[in-house]
């Protein structure tokens, strides 16, 4: 049988994908709550060995706490469990260990999937690390204006220093969030009241030195590998950018967005989120099903962006798009 070019592949074709099964949410929710708890008794214990050892553990306790993040981001598409009320209650459970106001996290993440690469709807604050200007843009802009548009995309900057910034710092704070959206503010000061909560009585039991060293690092690599994970699947080379007058929520799926193919060991930790084409053409998708579904439309879906882990590692230097070439492209030396 003929497979459909990609531009014919429908968000509708790929429903059957979307059923969520309790079970399988179930575990992957004990497993990942599990292990994580697990790990950081274990970055405790080791504290009365040695400091690097539990500077050590904190490499696979942040890869949990992407995991738990990414099962957090299914229940905010309410993908992950069945029920609403199950989405929603797990995804709060997963904000205590992310830091991520689930509720508040939710709005803005939606405004993500509305509008992402289109070159109408750009300067959202949740989406600064896949927004770019266009070089021309760039061209046009005064000498100090590119010298602080090019500190403030540099690399290092936005993927090192900033992420445990906004997870650590920003998120106990409702930023771009209006006055009248009272359930996305209230869920920022309920979690830093939940938080309190617990991290008051460790640093009782332990002191504020040793949880520092448990949680901090732990916390920060996490924020950096996730953001990575989101910004080089929206920047990268042949990302392709258009004019909110052209874009169409087909073509920005399977064009403006990539197929990251990752290790078996990254692809749990990540919950196939490298899979992110199948998620922007149909989100109420669970991470279970999104291998089955990319194997059963791999025909249909052969112009898709495919990336190694080696080029996701250069994808970050694409920080302009040329609408002469049609491409992303570096800064001018």
């Amino acid at each position: 049988m003929r497979c459909p070019p990609t531009e014919d592949l429908k968000p509708s074709m790929l429903r059957a994908y979307q059923t969520p099964a309790f079970g399988a949410a179930a575990w992957q929710t004990a497993s990942a709550f599990g292990l994580y708890i697990a790990c950081i008794a274990a970055m405790y214990a080791a504290l009365h060995v040695s400091v690097w050892l539990t500077l050590a553990l904190a490499l696979p306790a942040s890869g949990l706490i992407v995991r738990i993040f990414m099962l957090q981001h299914d229940c905010g598409h309410n993908s992950l469990f069945p029920s609403h009320r199950m989405n929603k209650i797990v995804g709060v459970a997963c904000s205590l260990v992310t830091l991520t106001p689930f509720v508040y996290w939710r709005r803005l993440h939606a405004r993500h999937h509305k509008s992402w690469n289109d070159l109408d709807n750009r300067g959202i604050p949740a989406d600064f690390f896949s927004d770019c200007l266009t070089l021309a843009e760039y061209d046009a802009l005064r000498p100090g204006a590119k010298f602080l548009y090019r500190v403030s995309h540099h690399p290092a900057l936005i993927h090192f220093l900033l992420p445990p910034v906004i997870f650590i710092l920003l998120y106990r704070l409702p930023f771009d969030t209006p006055a009248s959206f009272r359930r996305e503010r209230r869920s920022v000061y309920l979690l830093n009241i939940a938080l309190m909560g617990i991290f008051a009585p460790l640093i009782a039991i332990f002191g504020a030195k040793s949880v520092a060293l448990v949680q901090l690092p732990a916390m920060a690599m996490a924020s950096i590998i996730g953001i990575w994970l989101f910004a080089v699947q929206h920047r990268f080379e042949t990302a392709q950018w258009t004019r909110g007058s052209d874009w169409t929520f087909n073509q920005a799926s399977l064009h403006a967005t990539s197929y990251l193919k990752l290790p078996r060991i990254m692809r749990w930790f990540s919950a196939d989120i490298g899979l992110h084409h199948i998620h922007h053409l149909r989100p109420g998708i669970p991470n279970y099903r999104l291998q089955a579904c990319q194997d059963n439309f791999a025909e249909e879906m052969k112009a898709v962006r495919v990336l190694t882990l080696r080029e996701a590692f250069k994808a970050p230097s694409y920080a302009l798009w040329d609408e002469a070439s049609g491409c992303m492209v570096p800064f001018p030396s």
